[in-house]
């Protein structure tokens, strides 16, 4: 197994690990009962990137929960959290996902072939 093999499985046993924890945490406070829709966790990893964004219209103070991180860092933070849950909830290997996808991207053109944003 080479280096870039050793990363690869060390960071999905990792993240993967982070997304079963965020998962059984959500269960534990009862934010499974009666079962959860794609739509409405969509919706909510949704709404903390709007917050994220609302804490860079506000200056990007910190974050009232961590103080240590800025807002914004703190809304990724519970974005991706968001996301771990739905993904171990789903049963979907997000960890090797975004490898396989950061992996693809090396293969892409510029801007993805020119695209203004």
């Amino acid at each position: 197994m080479d280096a870039i093999d050793v990363i690869v499985t060390d960071f999905v046993n990792s993240f993967n690990f982070m997304a079963e924890h965020s998962h059984q945490l959500a269960v534990e406070k009862g934010w499974w009962e009666g079962g959860r829709n794609d739509g409405e966790l969509i919706a909510l990893i949704h709404s903390e990137l709007s917050e994220a964004l609302e804490a860079l219209r506000l200056g990007n103070p910190p974050d009232d929960k961590i103080p240590n991180f800025n807002g914004a860092v703190a809304e990724l933070a519970d974005t991706v959290i968001r996301c771990m849950d739905m993904a171990n909830a789903r049963g979907w290997n997000l960890g090797a996902a975004i490898m396989a996808k950061t992996i693809y991207n090396h293969s892409r053109p510029n801007r993805h072939g020119g695209k203004e944003f």
